[in-house]
């Protein structure tokens, strides 16, 4: 909950930054842009280290549909080491996703993903099998501009089924953090 706290704070603070809009931006939306004006690369970076390490890579390319709507896809690899148990246990994780943001205002948006990793669990007996996971994830996000067509992207997303298999129990919250450059 503290951390739910913390993000309203921070986006009411910048929502009085975002409120100010130069010559240069407003004319320059109002000129119709190219297709390669409309597409954005960026990601995410997971680490976790210790007795459970995670290396986690998810770049994503996104579209401009409207100055509000954009939508995109994403992959991800994860290297997972778990040295927790009696017997250590190294795997990878990989998936993809579909996602959609719709702009409310600068800088929140609101977010729609429907992604599935495939992830090798693990039963009682210390067997393993892959499994696709499938995930419907909502939520929103906040984007703050730190210059050219670079943006650092904050979000937090729920998990909507709830599958028994999903990381995601009891509608925890998943936070990400990652920057967003157009090219």
């Amino acid at each position: 909950m503290r951390y739910v706290i913390a993000f309203l704070i921070i986006v009411s603070v910048q929502l009085m930054y975002a409120q100010e809009t130069t010559y240069e931006e407003t004319s320059q939306n109002k000129q119709e842009k190219s297709f390669s004006d409309k597409i954005y690369y960026g990601g995410n970076i997971g680490l976790a280290l210790g007795s459970y390490t995670m290396i986690g890579v998810y770049p994503l390319v996104g579209y401009k549909v409207t100055p509000s709507l954009s939508t995109g896809l994403k992959v991800g690899y994860e290297y997972i080491s778990d040295k927790r148990y009696s017997s250590n246990h190294t795997t990878s994780n990989y998936g993809a996703s579909i996602f959609a943001r719709y702009r409310i205002i600068q800088p929140l948006y609101v977010h729609l993903e429907y992604a599935g990793m495939n992830y090798e669990l693990y039963n009682q007996l210390g067997e393993s099998n892959r499994r696709w996971v499938p995930f419907l994830l909502a939520g929103a996000g906040y984007s703050q501009h730190l210059g050219g067509r670079t943006w650092l992207v904050a979000q937090i997303l729920f998990d909507v089924l709830q599958n028994s298999n999903s990381p995601y129990r009891s509608w925890e919250p998943f936070y990400s953090i990652g920057i967003s450059a157009g090219f």
